[in-house]
C-alpha cells in the first residue's frame, strides 16, 4: 500500500496549495500540514518554501521527492491493474475507432495480442480519417478512438499513445530524384501525392511545411489519394514524392522498394492519441488503453 503521506505530498506538490490538496483528498487542511511535517521530519529536510502571501513553492528536495512520487504512484497503479486482471473476467463489446495509419500499421498486432489474452471481449473496429473518428466518438458510435494529427475538440479528452515520424519517400527506382537530401524550397520542383482533406497526416504535414514558408497548395500535386497503401503503390509506378508515416514503410525499406529523402530543417513528428469523451470511460475501454500502452510496436 502506498504511504498515504506520499499521496498527500503529491497532491500538494501538484497544486501548490494545502487547501486544494485537502479538498482533493477529503481531509482537513491541518491533517495535510501534519502529514507533510511528518515527511519532513523523517527525511530531515523541507519540501516547500512558504512566502508571506500564503504561496508555496517546491524546494530542491521537494522537486526530487515529486519525481520519485510520480514514479511510485505509476508503479502502484500498474500493480493494482495487473492484480485486478487476475480476479476479473472481462467480456462484452468494445467499439474502437482508429484513423487510417493507426488501423493499418499499429493496431493489428495489438488487437491480436489483446484477443489472445481477452478472448471474450468482442472488439469492433471502425476506420476513417482523424475527422471521421472524432465525429464517430461524439456520435457515440465508438467508445474510444486512436487518431493522428493535431485536432482539438473541447468535447474530447486526448491522451498520448505513441510518437510517429512523417518522412519524405520516393520509389527506389525514381528517375527524377537522385539526391538523398533536399532543401525545403526544392520540394516545389517535384510532383507529390497527398492524402485527402481531413486526414491527420495531411494536417501535420501542412503545419510543418508552413514553418518553412511553404503551403500545401504550393506543391505540385499530381494526385490526391485516400490512403497510405494507395500512395505507396502509386509511388512504385511513378516519379512522385510523398510524406508518409515511418511505421507504414518498414517492410518497403527492408525490401529496398522505397527510400527516405531527408529535408534540411524539416523534422515532422507527431503523437498518436487515444481519444474519448470527457467523463469516466468504460472498464473495457480502460482495459484496452492500458493493455495497448504496454505493447511494443516495432
Amino acid at each position: 500500500m502506498l504511504d498515504f503521506r506520499l499521496q498527500v505530498f503529491y497532491a500538494v506538490a501538484r497544486r501548490l496549495s494545502f487547501t486544494r490538496a485537502a479538498a482533493e483528498l477529503f481531509i482537513s487542511q491541518p491533517a495535510v500540514t501534519k502529514h507533510i511535517k511528518e515527511l519532513e521530519i523523517q527525511y530531515k529536510t523541507t519540501f516547500f518554501e512558504r512566502s508571506g502571501n500564503r504561496k508555496i513553492a517546491l524546494t530542491a528536495a521537494g522537486k526530487v521527492l515529486l519525481a520519485y512520487a510520480e514514479q511510485l504512484i505509476a508503479v502502484y497503479g500498474e500493480l493494482e491493474y495487473d492484480l485486478n486482471l487476475l480476479n476479473k473476467e472481462h467480456g462484452g463489446v468494445l467499439r474502437i475507432g482508429a484513423s487510417t495509419t493507426v488501423a493499418q500499421y499499429i493496431l493489428p498486432k495489438v488487437l491480436a495480442l489483446f484477443h489472445k489474452k481477452f478472448g471474450s471481449v468482442n472488439v469492433q473496429l471502425l476506420t476513417g480519417n482523424t475527422e471521421d473518428i472524432e465525429q464517430a466518438l461524439l456520435a457515440r458510435e465508438v467508445e474510444i478512438g486512436i487518431i493522428e494529427g493535431i485536432s482539438r475538440s473541447p468535447q474530447i479528452s486526448y491522451e498520448p499513445y505513441l510518437r510517429d515520424e512523417i518522412v519524405l519517400v520516393a520509389a527506389s527506382g525514381n528517375t527524377k530524384i537522385r539526391k538523398d537530401i533536399l532543401k525545403p524550397e526544392e520540394l516545389l520542383n517535384y510532383p507529390f501525392l497527398l492524402r485527402e482533406p481531413g486526414s491527420g497526416t495531411r494536417e501535420v504535414i501542412g503545419v510543418a511545411l508552413a514553418k518553412q514558408h511553404i503551403k500545401l497548395s504550393d506543391l505540385k500535386m499530381e494526385m490526391q489519394l485516400g490512403g497510405t497503401e494507395s500512395i505507396k503503390s502509386y509511388l512504385s509506378h511513378s516519379d512522385c514524392l510523398a510524406f508518409v508515416s515511418v511505421y507504414s514503410i518498414l517492410k518497403e525499406l527492408r525490401n529496398n522498394e522505397l527510400r527516405i529523402i531527408d529535408v534540411k530543417g524539416l523534422n515532422i513528428e507527431r503523437p498518436f492519441h487515444f481519444i474519448r469523451q470527457h467523463g469516466q470511460a468504460s472498464s473495457l475501454a480502460e482495459l484496452f488503453i492500458r493493455f495497448a500502452k504496454k505493447q511494443k510496436i516495432h
